[in-house]
């Protein structure tokens, strides 16, 4: 898997009508996935927001490293108006901690009294209708364990005073960078039947060798770690009787049980990104971009001058 491309036709349609919208909303609050701020963070929604207060929600901490979470909520709250919370399911009192904090970003009106209006967004699978319904007190919003459930809008009233208007998860057309893509896949953010499973295992299981051995060790209960991500799978595939023809990993088997152990929290608190982590990223993105874009602008004028030459 390069780069993530998956785009259903009611994300299509979702964004354009966010577009049309945005303009009638006081401020926005963005639910992003503890675990992959970053690669959880729209960028068309960064785009369309322009100057309008922003509440980063960081939902699933109870399933995220509490060191990183400090680190990305000191990382967005150094942005021009940007909160943050951090919530779990595990917690239901922070998630209603959201409207008042909601209510000091935005200004009040000269009488005191304001009806606000938050547009309230996030990719698929971040846990949005889950923090929509407690915060309503009742199921308003539709919820599952897998991406894109919403799939309209609709305007929920959490007080006289206080409206949220839901919106479908929204993915976009192309994520830039590649390890976004690996995390965005295995945490679970686009459907199952977009990847390969052992590609996403592979990617996962490497990251965690390096920056979360104990955590390998004390789930899959090893004495020592094999020397790469191909060979840890063996041995887990082994000791978890993940096995085909000859006694060999089953390694689609294994992956699917190695990526849902992650997703279900089986390995402990792990955060998959930090903020320096994915600044170099970024810098290493965009410049491999320009060197793509510099060689095809390259090819394009040697067309040219071959044409020019064969006339």
């Amino acid at each position: 898997m390069a780069t993530l491309q998956w785009y259903p036709g009611h994300m299509h349609k979702a964004q354009k009508e966010m577009r049309e919208v945005l303009p009638e909303v006081d401020m926005v609050i963005e639910v992003l996935d503890s675990r992959i701020p970053f690669s959880s963070e729209n960028p068309l929604i960064q785009r369309l927001r322009g100057e309008k207060p922003v509440v980063k929600v960081l939902s699933k901490s109870d399933l995220a490293d509490p060191e990183n979470i400090a680190l990305w909520q000191a990382h967005f709250e150094s942005q021009r108006n940007t909160k943050t919370l951090a919530i779990s399911t595990e917690d239901p009192n922070r998630m209603k901690m959201l409207p008042d904090l909601c209510r000091k970003l935005v200004p009040l009106t000269g009488t005191g009294y304001k009806k606000l209006r938050a547009m309230i967004l996030g990719i698929p699978n971040v846990g949005k209708s889950t923090l929509i319904n407690t915060l309503a007190g009742r199921a308003v919003a539709k919820t599952g364990n897998e991406p894109a459930v919403t799939k309209r809008q609709q305007k929920i009233w959490l007080a006289d005073d206080f409206m949220l208007l839901d919106t479908p998860g929204i993915l976009w057309p192309k994520q830039q960078y590649e390890n976004s893509s690996y995390r965005l896949a295995f945490t679970g953010a686009i459907k199952d039947t977009a990847l390969e499973y052992d590609d996403v295992a592979f990617f996962g299981a490497g990251y965690l060798l390096r920056t979360y051995p104990e955590a390998l060790k004390e789930r899959y209960q090893l004495t020592a770690l094999p020397d790469n991500e191909v060979e840890f799978l063996e041995v887990i595939a082994k000791k978890r009787g993940c096995l085909g023809p000859g006694g060999h990993a089953d390694f689609n088997k294994i992956s699917q049980l190695f990526v849902n152990d992650f997703r279900a929290g089986l390995l402990g608190p792990i955060s998959l990104e930090t903020p320096e982590m994915v600044a170099q990223e970024v810098i290493e993105g965009d410049r491999l971009a320009e060197l793509e874009a510099e060689r095809k602008e390259a090819k394009k004028l040697e067309r040219r001058r071959r044409s020019r030459k064969n006339r």
